[in-house]
């Protein structure tokens, strides 16, 4: 039967054969799926399980994703605040102000005179009438300087620091940057977690199809030797089960998206009111479809792999009496 069906194909022209070879494909595919859902309680399961595996590593990308989204929006904290050295008359303020503006590591500048930081004192320190009592403003003139995207990271915006502290007419220059590093160093520890965690999830998910592979191997032994005595190839033989296992991560994929998006849903309004406090209007974000594509290519590659070792190493141990 073999030998014919070898012979009827190599009499087909090219374009024939790649149809035929896309067909057989498309059986097997359907084949597998069609055995999944005779045994929907043990294949639910199956699926259930690689898509809670693969939503832990999923679940901490995103929350580095939105770390990494809050560092960026907190930024602007890199601003360099310069206190101005002593009187200084309006001149030679304009004059530092027109020289640091040409630096290229500056976006943008902003001047507070002594009376503007004073009116602001009063408003936010609550003192009211007790600071008509002062002789003079003891408040300084501050240059607020903030540093383009590039220098605004900690050691950037460090390094633009030291170079404006330089300018005659600066006493010192300040920048409140120390919890960003933290912030920052905490996003480092959290990609390094989802790489760990990742790798050993993704050998986890290999070893569940593998083993769920086997069984269906075990299961279809017979069915396997019987076609083994009529000349069947092993690639005919151990593709349905190839299929099987793309089949559990597309669908183990798909649960594991659903499962994170659902999580980000339930903890937005948490999340979005605690950075209110910090005068934040951010909101969570989950996977988007894009990723969702990512996920089950993944998944449906992680799935090939278990069941081709599984069924490379099975097989190969099934021999017809």
């Amino acid at each position: 039967m073999t030998n014919s069906a070898s012979l009827t194909r190599s009499k087909l022209p090219i374009s024939g054969r790649i149809v035929m070879f896309f067909i057989r494909h498309v059986q097997h595919a359907m084949a597998s799926l069609g055995e999944l859902w005779r045994s929907p309680v043990s294949s639910i399961m199956t699926m259930a399980v690689l898509g809670v595996s693969l939503s832990l590593p999923a679940a901490l990308q995103v929350m580095v994703k939105n770390a990494e989204t809050i560092t960026q929006s907190w930024d602007s904290a890199a601003q360099i605040s310069l206190f101005i050295d002593g009187p200084r008359s309006d001149k030679s303020i304009q004059s530092l102000i027109a020289r640091i503006k040409v630096y290229p590591e500056i976006d943008d500048v902003r001047f507070i005179s002594k009376d503007d930081a004073l009116a602001e004192f009063r408003k936010l320190s609550g003192f009211g009438d007790a600071l008509d009592y002062l002789d003079e403003n003891p408040l300084p003139a501050v240059v607020t300087v903030f540093p383009t995207e590039r220098y605004s990271t900690p050691q950037g915006a460090r390094e633009l620091l030291a170079k404006l502290e330089h300018e005659p007419e600066v006493s010192f220059g300040r920048l409140d940057i120390e919890w960003l590093e933290r912030l920052q160093a905490l996003v480092h520890v959290l990609e390094r977690t989802v790489i760990a965690i990742g790798a050993l999830l993704v050998l986890a998910v290999v070893l569940i199809i593998g083993n769920t592979i086997r069984l269906a191997i075990m299961n279809r032994r017979s069915e396997i030797e019987v076609m083994k005595l009529v000349g069947a190839t092993e690639a005919f033989i151990q593709r349905p089960f190839l299929y099987t296992g793309i089949w559990y991560g597309v669908v183990g994929g798909i649960l594991a998206w659903l499962i994170i998006n659902i999580l980000v849903w339930y903890l937005d309004g948490a999340l979005s009111h605690l950075l209110g406090l910090y005068g934040s209007n951010l909101h969570m974000k989950g996977l988007s479809l894009g990723e969702l594509i990512d996920m089950v290519l993944i998944a449906s590659f992680l799935g090939w792999i278990g069941s081709y070792i599984s069924v490379r190493h099975h097989l190969r141990a099934i021999e017809p009496s």
